[in-house]
């Protein structure tokens, strides 16, 4: 039983990385897009802003399939 459960946290990083890196993207890309943090082409641009929380949204749903175990299909 140990053996499944440690592959199955092997088998979860390559879907937990990406999904943490695009959260962490995601969250600047929106925060910049509303002017939140400035600096930065993309300060107080709304299109920036939707993409940011697309890329966050598409993180969470990474992230949350990485971490929640999900029973496998024969």
């Amino acid at each position: 039983m140990t053996e499944i459960r440690h592959i199955a946290k092997e088998s979860a990083w390559p879907i937990l990385v990406p999904g943490i890196i695009c959260l962490l993207l995601g969250a600047i890309w929106a925060l910049q897009g509303l002017g939140l943090i400035g600096g930065s082409f993309m300060s107080r641009q709304l299109l920036w802003t939707g993409i940011g929380a697309l890329v966050f949204i598409i993180g969470l749903v990474l992230a949350y399939r990485g971490i929640v175990p999900h029973p496998k299909q024969a």
